[in-house]
């Protein structure tokens, strides 16, 4: 017998996109790898030009769901404090309480993150990863479920903090929103001509639905040959010209997570190779480091993972479902 997941993670997706989709006009690829993060306990980083919708995005999908939601804008004197928060001294009570961030919610908007420096840039990188953050020596656990969505505009330079590496590679998928076409700017204007829609929005997911919604997606199958379609994506990362520093295994382990999201969210308990194929761009392209002269070019990593997706051979005779 197939391994059985409820039907609860469909349900959920299904619910909080078409809520979202009484704000947001298209973006559906986007608005899947947001969803598909979320069911994976993972984090996202959206990078475009201002005005595209970003932060509406996120606060749809935030008023979508019944968890906790914190707005966090990123400046350069912004302190990790700012964020995690600090313990102050209660004159009244003679002792020391501790006064807790932003960062104790279950969505977290880092506004323009590449605006605040390394340092405070660093303070999310235990919270991310771990799902706690240390202050003063003592350690708090921090909610669950627990989300960072970040945001950056990648066209001004002066006074912003490139992400380094470790950073990058604590998002589970990075995406962006893009322009809309013509129809979709016509909609757009019709949608908001009196008022926000957003405004109105209200949750249709408690925190519990979601919470076994993320308990169930491990049990989503990933058959052995496809554990080797993976690796082997991931190994040609690394061996691939003009790339520097290729995938990880944390990596690997991303795509295959994230393969399992999009398995879910189209209905199934197992995945097939178009989930992995779906899953690569926005798992893969911000690992991969290229030489200074590859990365002038437009989508340089886009194409570059596009090009070993058409190198690796695609296992077609496997038995995806468990049986």
């Amino acid at each position: 017998m197939s391994v059985s997941v409820s039907q609860n993670i469909t349900q959920v997706y299904t619910k909080i996109k078409d809520n979202i989709g009484k704000v947001i006009v298209g973006k559906e690829d986007t608005i899947d790898m947001l969803l598909v993060s979320m069911l994976c306990g993972g984090h996202v980083l959206l990078e475009d030009v201002p005005g595209t919708g970003k932060t509406m995005l996120i606060k749809s999908l935030a008023a979508s769901v019944g968890c906790s939601f914190k707005r966090i804008q990123f400046t350069p004197d912004l302190l990790p404090s700012d964020i995690t928060g600090i313990n102050f001294f209660n004159m009244k009570k003679s002792e020391f309480e501790f006064v807790p961030g932003p960062i104790f919610a279950n969505i977290v908007l880092a506004d323009e993150i590449n605006r605040a420096t390394p340092k405070t840039q660093s303070g999310l990188l235990e919270c991310m990863e771990e799902g706690q953050t240390t202050i003063d020596g003592k350690t708090y656990r921090l909610a669950a479920p627990f989300m960072v969505i970040a945001t950056q505009n990648p066209v001004e330079n002066m006074g912003t903090f490139p992400l380094p590496e470790a950073q990058l590679d604590r998002f589970l998928m990075k995406g962006s929103m893009e322009y809309p076409n013509h129809i979709e700017g016509v909609n757009i204007l019709e949608r908001f001509d009196k008022a926000s829609p957003l405004e109105t929005l209200s949750p249709v997911v408690t925190e519990q639905e979601l919470c076994r919604a993320i308990e169930e997606l491990p049990k989503v199958y990933v058959c052995r040959e496809l554990m080797s379609y993976i690796t082997n994506i991931v190994e040609r990362t690394r061996k691939y010209p003009k790339v520097i520093l290729g995938v990880s295994p944390r990596g690997a382990l991303s795509l295959m997570r994230a393969s399992k999201g999009y398995a879910a969210i189209a209905g199934r308990n197992y995945v097939i190779p178009d989930d992995v194929k779906r899953a690569a761009h926005p798992v893969l392209d911000h690992r991969i480091m290229l030489e200074n002269s590859a990365r002038i070019h437009k989508n340089a990593a886009y194409n570059v993972i596009e090009d070993i997706l058409g190198m690796v051979t695609v296992p077609t005779e496997a038995v995806f479902e468990e049986r």
